[in-house]
C-alpha cells in the first residue's frame, strides 16, 4: 500500500475500530479517534518529507507517490492516486486540522461513538478527493463527504440544525449531479474512453471549444457550491452557525478548499478553452465574493456568522488569483487556501471557546474581557490580525500574491477588490473593541481563561500563522514548481490576460 492510500484509509480503519468499541467506553472511543487522526497526520508528514518539488521542474513528471491498479477494467476505471505541489499541501492541511479538531471534539458528550465514526469517515472522503487521479474515484470520494457532514450538522448542531443540514445536502447534491454529467461527457468524448485525469489532460486538444464550455459549466456548478462562489454561498453561513465547533473548523478549513482544488485540477487542466471563456465571469464573481462577503460580515453581531461570511470574502481572493492564470496568481490562490484553512480554523475554535462558557456569540453582550481572559484575548487578536492581512502574519502574503498576480490582467477589478481588505479590517477591529476593550461587563466576572484542551487545538495554528507570515517559502517552495508548470501548460491560451 502506497503512502497516499495509507494516509487516506487510516481514518477508515479508525472508524471501524470505533464501531467495535462499546458505546459506554467514551474515553476509549475518544482516544482511538484522536490517535487515528494523529496516525494519518504522521503518514501525511512522511509523504511531505519524501516529496521532491524539483522533480516536476527537472523531468516533467506531473505526480509523485503514484498508485494505479485495475478496478473495473470493463469501463477502464482504475484505482489511481498521486500527489503534486497542488494537492500535497492540502493533504497535510486536512490531516493536521482533523487532528486538532478531534482533540477539541473530546468535549462532545452526546452520542460520542456515532460522532467520531462519521467524523473519521468524513476525513477519508476529504483526503480521497485530494489524492484521486481517476474521475470515478474522485467523484466517489467527493460524494462520500456529503453524508457524514449531513449527520454531523443535523445531529450535533444548534437549534436549526435539521434545516441547515438539509440545505447543505441539497445544495451540494444539486452541484454534484451536474458534475457527474460532466464526468460522463468527458468519458464518452475521450478516445479511448477513460476516467484517467492525466490522460484527459493530454487529450484536451481533441475536445472542441463548444464541448469544453458546456462541460466546464457542468463542473463549475458542482465546484462553485463548495467554494462557495456567489450566488451559491447561501448555505454556508447557516451551516456554520448550526454546526458544532469542530465541524465548523473542518467545513471552513478543508471542505471549502475542495471546490477551488477541483477548479484547478479539473476545470483548468482538462477544459482550458472553457476556463478561458469563463474568465471574464470568474473575475466578476471573485470581486463580488470579496466585497459582498466582507460587507455581509460587517453587518453581523453573531461572531460565528461573521467568521462564516469572512470565509466567503477570503475564498474570493482564491478566485482572484485563479483568474490571473499566472504562476504568481496560482501560488497566491493555493497559499490563500492553506492560510485561510489555518486562520479560519483558529477563529472557529476561539468562537467555540467563548460560546462554551458564555452560551452566547453576540458581540454586543461582552465588553472588557481582555483583562479577564488575557490568553484568549491575545490569541483572538492575533488570529483576527492574520485574517485581515496584517504584514508579518500568514494572511498578508497570500492576499498580496493574489493581487500581484491579478493586477496585470484585471487592473480595475483588482483595484476595486482592495476595498474588501478595508471592510475586513473594520469588522474584525469592531469585534475586538466590543468584546475585549471598554468597560468590563460584570456578568462575566467568573469567566475562566482557555484550558489545556483548547490551547492544544489553537496554539499550533497560531504558531503557523506567525511562521508562514515570516517565512512563506516553507509552503511556496513545495507548490511553486507544480503551479509554474500548470500556468504554462497551454501556450497561446489566455491571450486575454497575458
Amino acid at each position: 500500500m502506497g503512502i497516499l492510500s495509507l494516509t487516506t484509509f487510516i481514518p477508515l480503519l479508525g472508524a471501524l475500530i470505533v464501531l467495535l468499541i462499546p458505546k459506554g467506553q467514551v474515553k476509549l472511543i475518544r482516544g482511538a479517534a484522536v490517535l487515528t487522526t494523529l496516525a494519518a497526520l504522521a503518514a501525511s508528514l512522511c509523504a511531505l518529507n519524501a516529496f521532491d518539488p524539483g522533480t516536476i521542474a527537472m523531468d516533467g513528471l506531473p505526480m509523485q507517490f503514484m498508485e494505479k491498479y485495475d478496478w473495473i477494467p470493463t469501463f477502464n476505471i482504475h484505482y489511481q492516486m498521486g500527489a503534486d505541489g497542488l494537492s500535497l499541501p492540502l493533504i497535510v492541511l486536512t490531516t493536521f486540522l482533523c487532528f486538532l479538531a478531534a482533540v477539541y471534539s473530546t468535549s462532545i458528550t452526546e452520542r460520542v461513538k456515532e460522532f467520531f465514526f462519521w467524523y473519521l469517515l468524513l476525513e477519508v472522503g476529504m483526503l480521497g478527493v485530494f489524492c484521486a487521479l481517476d474521475m470515478f474515484l474522485f467523484y466517489m470520494f467527493w460524494e462520500l463527504t456529503l453524508v457524514p457532514m449531513y449527520f454531523l450538522i443535523g445531529v450535533w448542531g444548534g437549534p436549526k440544525k435539521e434545516f441547515a443540514a438539509i440545505k447543505f445536502f441539497l445544495f451540494t447534491l444539486f452541484g454534484s449531479v451536474f458534475m457527474l454529467l460532466g464526468i460522463l461527457a468527458l468519458y464518452f468524448q475521450s478516445n479511448p474512453h477513460t476516467f484517467d485525469m492525466l490522460e484527459l489532460m493530454k487529450a484536451t486538444g481533441g475536445f472542441s471549444r463548444e464541448f469544453q464550455i458546456i462541460v466546464f459549466m457542468a463542473f463549475y456548478l458542482g465546484l462553485a457550491v463548495k467554494v462557495p462562489a456567489f450566488p451559491f454561498h447561501t448555505w454556508l453561513p447557516l451551516a456554520h452557525v448550526e454546526a458544532p465547533t469542530p465541524v465548523s473548523v473542518i467545513l471552513a478549513g478543508i471542505l471549502l478548499k475542495m471546490g477551488v482544488y477541483g477548479l484547478l485540477r479539473i476545470s483548468y487542466s482538462i477544459l482550458p478553452a472553457g476556463y478561458e471563456w469563463f474568465l471574464p465571469y470568474l473575475i466578476v464573481i471573485a470581486f463580488i465574493n470579496i466585497v459582498y462577503g466582507a460587507l455581509c460580515a460587517m453587518a453581523q453581531t453573531d461572531m460565528k456568522k461573521m467568521v462564516a461570511y469572512s470565509s466567503v470574502n477570503h475564498m474570493g481572493y482564491c478566485l482572484l488569483g485563479m483568474a490571473a492564470v499566472s504562476s504568481t496568481g496560482f501560488n497566491g490562490a493555493v497559499l490563500q487556501m492553506i492560510n485561510h484553512g489555518i486562520i479560519t480554523a483558529a477563529l472557529f475554535f476561539l468562537v467555540g471557546v467563548i460560546y462554551d462558557r458564555a452560551h452566547t456569540r453576540d458581540i454586543t453582550a461582552f465588553g472588557g474581557l481582555g483583562a479577564r481572559v488575557p490568553v484568549y484575548a491575545g490569541l483572538m487578536a492575533m488570529t483576527c490580525f492574520a485574517s485581515l492581512g496584517l504584514p508579518g502574519l500568514a494572511g498578508f502574503i497570500s492576499e498580496f500574491l493574489c493581487f500581484l498576480g491579478a493586477f496585470p490582467a484585471w487592473k480595475l477589478y483588482t483595484v476595486l477588490s482592495v476595498s474588501g481588505i478595508l471592510v475586513t479590517a473594520a469588522f474584525f477591529l469592531r469585534m475586538l473593541q466590543k468584546v475585549f476593550l471598554g468597560p468590563f461587563n460584570e456578568k462575566w466576572k467568573d469567566l475562566p481563561d482557555m484550558n489545556l484542551r483548547e490551547l492544544v487545538a489553537v496554539a499550533p495554528l497560531a504558531g503557523l500563522m506567525l511562521l508562514f507570515g515570516i517565512w512563506p517559502r516553507l509552503v511556496l517552495d513545495i507548490m511553486n514548481p507544480t503551479l509554474t508548470v500548470m500556468a504554462k501548460m497551454f501556450p497561446g491560451m489566455f491571450a486575454i490576460v497575458r
